[in-house]
């Protein structure tokens, strides 16, 4: 036993249970302090056994915090709780039953195993060593003693080992992987031909009465979502910095700033690099003559330069800034004017002969352009303090009134409007969905308060209250006949085109007709989810039967209001070679599966079979 959990410590088991300590509300971690306390009140029972309110309480905690971490920017208006509560409660009730059918089996781990497992964590390791430190911290994090955490890991470790050994019983032969890549590897020859909707437009009549009559019949599918109409304010850091003065002498003095930090010289150099070697001083001594004498310094770079890439492009090495290469090159470097060559310079790579080529500067832009710029990050910068307090203001002031206009007024903000407020898919700001959920809440909706100030992101907030509330409602026959008589047009368009297919159908089939000539489109080799063939067609083609050798398989499809007639004429499954490595991947695949499926079958039977009950 030991043996093993030092093993999986250091694996998979290990990650899993961390995992689930911190965050999981899947049925591995949700059973997490079950039976610590009793006494107390509690939400459910299995089988005798209560799962208290306190554990409950912190299970949700934990939960909610999680859902915060994946947040770009925490935003506690975006959990929904009620959603947190159940998913909690529904984890923690099946926990319960897989603890027990553990405790039923006889499965335990030993305190000296505990112990171990602990140790062993990765997570509880500085420099490969076991951490007290990082070990409480971790357990008061979690907001339990370590009593309660030993508990925990104890149970999650034993339920783990059951489904492990379970999902590892799954098995599934060779021969299944190998008739799977068969078929996703298969290849259909087949020929189309389209009965376009224009052939039978003058056939098809739609009635006002037949649009009536199918809207009577089919009033559900044609409802107008729940809605509100909306009033709402916001406060942005773009007004409050609008309000912030910035005196002219403060955007000089950023400019300023700019300058200095902005302003530089780049110079183009080229160099001749002589490495350290015997013949170096006999080649230096070369160089300079050449020079001295007018060679061409490109020209002797490419001669005699020991640097490969920079000889290339006769000893170019681009614009440099000061500090670049550093030490005695940008001494000499920067010694030069431009077009003048230095005399040797040693450096730690060698020799070189440095000639300047170009000087350039750059800097700011005038202050004139730059100035409203500058001016708008000061104001920024200076109106985020102001923000904060006229957030928690506004917050204040919306709480406490019963309308929009008074807090308005008090700090210069609109009151906007907007009708049609739906529980999702709308614009901004109605896009949050914490918004939208307490614009739907019993507080805002019936009672009539406004909404607590939401942080839209970290520059905007929002004050709403609901002017007008829509429930649910059928449309009227107005707003969607067009859409009703379109429907109708193609399903009779469809029928037509169903019948004249019919017919040529029979021809095809007892052979009078042949999928041949210039109407019909010929495919060949098609495998599946290839783009060149629109996806009903594809569709059809591979739920259709394999041919008779010499025959063919027959079906249609709708592709929009024209109607495709297929004509299957080959299968051919892919190659697989069944001692490859790719049909050993699916088998493992397929056997993962299978095991995944008797593994939910195994929980399902223990949470039917088990007494739960709900105060």
């Amino acid at each position: 036993m030991l043996q093993d959990i030092r093993d999986n410590a250091q694996g998979t088991i290990a990650k899993i249970i961390i995992a689930v300590l911190i965050v999981s509300l899947s049925i591995w971690g949700m059973d997490a302090i079950v039976g610590g306390f009793r006494g107390e009140p509690e939400v459910a029972t299995v089988n005798g056994e209560d799962i208290t309110e306190r554990e409950y309480l912190r299970m949700v905690q934990i939960a909610s915090q999680q859902r915060l971490s994946e947040m770009e920017n925490p935003d506690p208006t975006l959990l929904d709780e009620d959603r947190i509560r159940q998913e909690v409660l529904e984890s923690m009730i099946q926990a319960e039953v897989l603890a027990q059918d553990a405790g039923n089996q006889g499965l335990e781990l030993t305190d000296q195993g505990v112990d171990q497992l602990i140790v062993s964590m990765p997570q509880f390791q500085v420099n490969g060593e076991f951490s007290q430190q990082n070990f409480t911290s971790f357990v008061r994090n979690l907001g339990m003693g370590v009593a309660e955490f030993r508990e925990l890991l104890k149970r999650d470790y034993i339920s783990n080992q059951i489904r492990t050994s379970v999902i590892r019983g799954g098995v599934a032969p060779a021969e299944a992987a190998r008739q799977v890549l068969a078929i996703q590897g298969q290849t259909r020859d087949f020929s189309t031909l389209t009965l376009g909707a224009t052939s039978v437009a003058d056939e098809v009549e739609v009635t006002d009465a037949d649009v009536e009559q199918w809207y009577s019949e089919n009033q559900q599918q044609f409802t107008r979502p729940e809605s509100v109409d909306v009033a709402w304010i916001e406060l942005s850091l773009d007004t409050v910095a609008e309000t912030v003065d910035v005196p002219e002498q403060d955007v000089r003095d950023r400019y300023d700033e700019l300058v200095a930090e902005e302003s530089y010289e780049e110079r183009r150099s080229a160099h001749i690099l002589v490495e350290d070697g015997d013949d170096a001083q006999s080649r230096i001594e070369t160089i300079q003559q050449q020079l001295d004498d007018g060679a061409d310094f490109a020209g002797l770079a490419r001669e005699f330069s020991d640097d490969p890439l920079s000889a290339e492009q006769g000893g170019d090495l681009g614009y440099l800034r000061e500090g670049d290469l550093g030490g005695a090159y940008d001494e000499a470097m920067l010694a030069l004017e431009e077009g003048e060559v230095s005399g040797p310079v040693e450096t730690e790579y060698g020799t070189h002969f440095i000639k300047v080529l170009d000087i350039r500067t750059s800097e700011p832009a005038p202050f004139e352009e730059l100035a409203p710029g500058i001016r708008d990050q000061i104001a920024q910068s200076r109106a985020g303090d102001e923000f904060a307090r006229q957030r928690t203001d506004l917050a204040d002031m919306a709480f406490s009134s019963e309308t929009l206009e008074e807090p308005a007024e008090q700090f210069g903000l609109e009151v906007k409007t907007r009708n049609g407020v739906t529980r999702e898919g709308n614009e901004a700001p109605f896009e949050h969905a914490g918004l939208v959920r307490q614009l739907f809440s019993a507080d805002v909706l019936e009672d009539g308060f406004n909404t607590e100030l939401i942080d839209i992101d970290q520059t905007t907030a929002v004050v709403a209250r609901v002017t007008e509330h829509h429930p649910e409602a059928p449309q009227p026959l107005e707003e969607v006949a067009g859409q009703i008589r379109e429907r109708l047009q193609r399903e009779q368009t469809l029928t037509l085109l169903q019948e004249r297919a019919d017919e040529l159908l029979g021809q095809l089939r007892t052979g009078e007709a042949t999928p041949e000539g210039d109407d019909w489109t010929v495919y060949d080799d098609v495998v599946r989810n290839q783009s060149a063939v629109p996806a009903p067609i594809q569709a059809r083609v591979f739920s259709l039967p394999t041919p008779d050798e010499d025959g063919f398989s027959f079906g249609t499809v709708a592709d929009g209001s024209d109607l495709v007639i297929i004509a299957l004429s080959d299968v051919s499954d892919g190659e697989v070679d069944s001692e490859s490595e790719q049909v050993r991947n699916m088998a493992q695949f397929l056997a993962q599966m299978n095991g995944q499926q008797e593994y939910s079958a195994y929980v399902r039977t223990l949470r039917e079979q088990a007494e739960i009950e709900r105060p």
